[in-house]
């Protein structure tokens, strides 16, 4: 499988590329910088230069020609801006979900935040706010696109080390998870093709991947 990593350096995305490497497929982790590409490169990804915040729908088609999967991963970060929550987690996933579109790649999976269908309140922060309008918009429009899309919502993030053991579910209670638990979750996504059209919530949890994977989908 030829995979499309967009928001290739982010730390979800540095963890998912060895997983992938490891079985045979050949990841494209797209980043703005030569030296994230000359990283990532290192761990046997086939990395391109592409800027999410300049670059058009033309522009991501072009680097996602070929491509068996686009991941969508990135995300603006703690940075305080709430300007970029707009213009990379959701201008940039709906580049990526229109690129993919013009390159002809059907299966588009997507990662974004538990939570983020509930309503912004008052006492919100401005900045977590746009974040949450954000990750919800970019949500929305994936699920009225005819791509074979899968949206993963995890919980808190967390640098820990991977268990392999989630909870999943579409309505799942708020809790943290590992890094590299997230990243598991997208590897086996997808090779299950049974997971396209569902949004879950992820969290930590007592449940192999595997398992928590068929068990949501009925299998």
């Amino acid at each position: 499988m030829r995979v499309v990593v967009v928001g290739g350096h982010g730390k979800v995305a540095r963890l998912l590329t060895p997983l992938l490497v490891a079985r045979g497929d050949e990841v494209v982790p797209l980043v703005r910088r030569q030296e994230h590409a000359d990283e990532l490169a290192a761990l046997g990804a086939q990395p391109a230069l592409l800027d999410i915040e300049e670059s058009d729908a033309d522009d991501f088609a072009a680097v996602m020609a070929g491509a068996d999967a686009v991941v969508f991963a990135a995300g603006a970060g703690a940075d305080g801006n709430a300007g970029r929550k707009r213009s990379v987690d959701l201008e940039g996933s709906l580049k990526s979900q229109e690129g993919a579109r013009r390159a002809g790649v059907r299966r588009f999976v997507q990662v974004s935040a538990i939570g983020v269908d509930e309503p912004i309140t008052d006492d919100m922060a401005a900045v977590w706010a746009a974040y949450v309008v954000a990750k919800r918009d970019a949500d929305e429009a994936l699920r009225d696109t005819d791509l074979r899309w899968t949206i993963l919502r995890p919980g808190g993030l967390t640098d820990g080390e991977g268990t392999g053991r989630v909870t999943l579910g579409e309505q799942v209670e708020r809790g943290e998870i590992p890094r590299a638990d997230v990243a598991a979750v997208i590897a086996a996504v997808l090779l299950d093709d049974a997971t396209a059209g569902h949004q879950w919530e992820l969290v930590g949890g007592d449940t192999p991947v595997a398992e928590a994977l068929a068990a949501a989908v009925g299998t």
